[in-house]
Order: C-alpha cells, then sequence, then structure tokens
C-alpha cells in the first residue's frame, strides 16, 4: 500500500465508515482515571468492566502483535420521531441506536470486509474490536480525531455530531499516522447536563452510570430502584435525552445504512401491546435486535415502570395481567405501576394480588404502591 493515508480512508468509506485514523499502539493514558471511576461505584452493577481492567490497560493485552490502530466511526443518524408519537405517553421511547438491526453484526461484518480489503495491499493480520472488547475506545477515538469528550461523556464530531458507533481494528504492522484535525468543543454549554432526568451527568465530565436511563433499562437486571422511576419518564430501552439537546446534534447529517432504519415497530410502540409479550413473541419481535440483551423479564419491567409514569387508567387491565407474570420482577414493576395510576381500581387489583403473592419482594412492591394509592 504506497499511500495508507489515501488508501485505508477510501477503503473505510468504501464500506460504510465516514471517519477513519491511524494511531502507532501505546498504553491508554486514561486508565487511571478509568480505574478511579469504578472504584467511586459509578458502574453500578456492571462487574465486568472492573474484571476487564487489566486488559484495558494496553490493546496488546487483547492482540500482543498490534503495531497500529485504526479507528473507524459510523454515523447511525436516520431520522425523528414524528412529533405527536414523540410527545405521548403512552408509547415508549427506544434510544436510536436500538431502531434497527443489532450494530454489532453489521459493524463486524463491515469490518470484516474492510479489513480483507486492507489485507489484499499490504501483508497483515489484524483484530476486530466492537464495543464489547475491553479497549478504552473513546480515547483512541479522540486521539485519532474522531471527536472530542463531551460534557455527556459521549464523543461528539463537529460535523456528525454524537450519533456515531466507535469501532477498531488492530493491525500487526507500523503504518504512518493519519490523524483527523480536531474542530469543535462544548465550550459553556451544559444543556446535556441540565436536561438529564436523572441527573446521571455531573460537572466534571463524569457519567454516574448507575444513575444513567440507559443503565437502569439494558445493563440492571434487576429491581431499578424507587426513587428513579419516575424520572425514567417513557423510557423502555436506553436514553437519548442528552443527545437530543446537544446543539452539535441540530444539523447531523442523516445515516444512508438501511441496517439502521427503524424498524416500524419500534419507533414509539404501544406500551400495554409490548406488556402483552410472550416469551416467543418477544424473541421473534426483536430477532436481530440489541434489545434482546434485555431479556423479557428486564423489557417487560421497564414498560411497567413507564405506564406508571404515563398514570392512564387504561393500562390497569394491563398491568393486572402482568400481577400473574411467571416473572417476580415484572410482578413487582408492575405493582408498583399501578400504585402510581391509583383510584378504586386500581387498588381492588391490587387488594387481590396481595392475597395471593408469595415473592417476598413483589409483596413488599404491592403494600408499598397500596400505601400510595391510600394516601
Amino acid at each position: 500500500m504506497s499511500k495508507p493515508k489515501e488508501s485505508i480512508r477510501k477503503l473505510a468509506r468504501q464500506f460504510g465508515f465516514e471517519l477513519a485514523g491511524l494511531l502507532p499502539i501505546e498504553p491508554a493514558q486514561t486508565i487511571s482515571a478509568y480505574a478511579h471511576w469504578l472504584q467511586a461505584g459509578y458502574a453500578g452493577e456492571m462487574a465486568y468492566l472492573k474484571r476487564h481492567l487489566s486488559l484495558k490497560r494496553d490493546p496488546r493485552e487483547i492482540f500482543p502483535e498490534t503495531r497500529t490502530i485504526l479507528c473507524l466511526a459510523i454515523n447511525y443518524h436516520t431520522r425523528d420521531v414524528p412529533e405527536p408519537l414523540h410527545n405521548d405517553p403512552t408509547r415508549g421511547r427506544i434510544a436510536r441506536y436500538a431502531w434497527g438491526k443489532d450494530y454489532h453484526h453489521v459493524l463486524r461484518k463491515r469490518m470484516e470486509q474492510l479489513l480483507a480489503a486492507i489485507q489484499r495491499e499490504i501483508h497483515c493480520k489484524g483484530r476486530l474490536c466492537v464495543d464489547s472488547a475491553p479497549l478504552l475506545e473513546r480515547e483512541y477515538a479522540y486521539r485519532a480525531g474522531i471527536g472530542w469528550f463531551g460534557k455527556n461523556t459521549n464523543l461528539i464530531h463537529w460535523k456528525l455530531g454524537s450519533w456515531l458507533f466507535l469501532c477498531e481494528i488492530l493491525l500487526d504492522v507500523t503504518l504512518p499516522p493519519d490523524v483527523l484535525p480536531l474542530r469543535g468543543s462544548c465550550g459553556t454549554c451544559t444543556r446535556c447536563v441540565t436536561a438529564c432526568p436523572t441527573g446521571a451527568i455531573l460537572p466534571d465530565l463524569t457519567l454516574d452510570a448507575s444513575r444513567c436511563i440507559s443503565y437502569l433499562t439494558i445493563e440492571l437486571k434487576g429491581s431499578i430502584p424507587r426513587d428513579l422511576r419516575p424520572q425514567m419518564s417513557n423510557w423502555i430501552f436506553g436514553c437519548d435525552v442528552c443527545q437530543e439537546v446537544c446543539p452539535w446534534n441540530r444539523r447531523a447529517p442523516r445515516s444512508q445504512e438501511k441496517a439502521f432504519r427503524p424498524r416500524s415497530a419500534l419507533l414509539a410502540p404501544r406500551l400495554t401491546r409490548l406488556l402483552s409479550l410472550s416469551k416467543k413473541q418477544f424473541r421473534e419481535m426483536f430477532r436481530e435486535s440489541p434489545i434482546l440483551r434485555t431479556k423479557r423479564r428486564g423489557f417487560l419491567r421497564n414498560i411497567a415502570v413507564a405506564l406508571g409514569n404515563a398514570g392512564h387508567s387504561d393500562s390497569i387491565q394491563s398491568l393486572q395481567r402482568s400481577l400473574c407474570d411467571e416473572e417476580p420482577l415484572i410482578r413487582g414493576h408492575a405493582a408498583w405501576a399501578l400504585g402510581r395510576i391509583s383510584g378504586r381500581i386500581a387498588q381492588d387489583v391490587l387488594n387481590q394480588a396481595r392475597q395471593t403473592e408469595t415473592d417476598p419482594c413483589v409483596r413488599d412492591e404491592i403494600v408499598q404502591a397500596l400505601d400510595e394509592t391510600d394516601s
């Protein structure tokens, strides 16, 4: 490859990556800050992050032959939710990155094609890293000029905004560095900090993930803390609030990637319809979707919270059925939702459930929900 800079950028664009930068390998520079973040408890129950800490100190821990890192970014901004649906609390909100096919599979396929094309030019081996790999990818993307660290901790590009998937290819050859010119900054803007519903974005460029709605709806496997449930609104998988208010996303271009286009069923779906999904229906509806990660019990837990926040009596019947679900996690959050809706009918449903419920955690949710309906 006579001119790796131009050739690799051209190949990256050919396979759908808008941004690409080459970096020589060296240990992570932000590992101490990352370790401190873990020690402060901001990772919540994501214990795997602490287990992978030693691997994140240097990319050569996962691919010893690494000499060069190729940092890549692809835009997933497709469209906006129509205003009437966006403002309807009886419909669920899903983070944009999950509207289409699971990006892990889409990116891996593109990276395999890109690596094969590079290997036709030069003799090399490579290791593909999507965000599940133990790599501090935001740091390397920043150093490659992909974008700067926003106050919401997302990487922001002056032209593409923050609707970006990041990935990397570790190469076993030494290539001339090719860093994109870095433009823009957050300046004095604090819109994301102010807009975060749960106060998860701290003023010092730190995210308390244990309070983040994305963590609560995806990573947290157990019961959602009661004090945070009201702030979750109708978000049922992930959250885009901090990106939606970001001025750099106002003119973000639309992605041409068909795989990221929203499935009609995921663009503000009706909450009561989702709450009735069986295990089989859940698997079929979300085939090839990142939403499968929450499993049915986590997803329906989130939906129950959203219905409680909507507070419509029309959802009582659906929530009553959920009080008979085989999953205690779903039953408990359905009880909380009924307590939020309140009223005589919701109270009668909860009293009936209290007579038959055997799980102590669910019974506690029912008792607390009844206390709310009495107040």
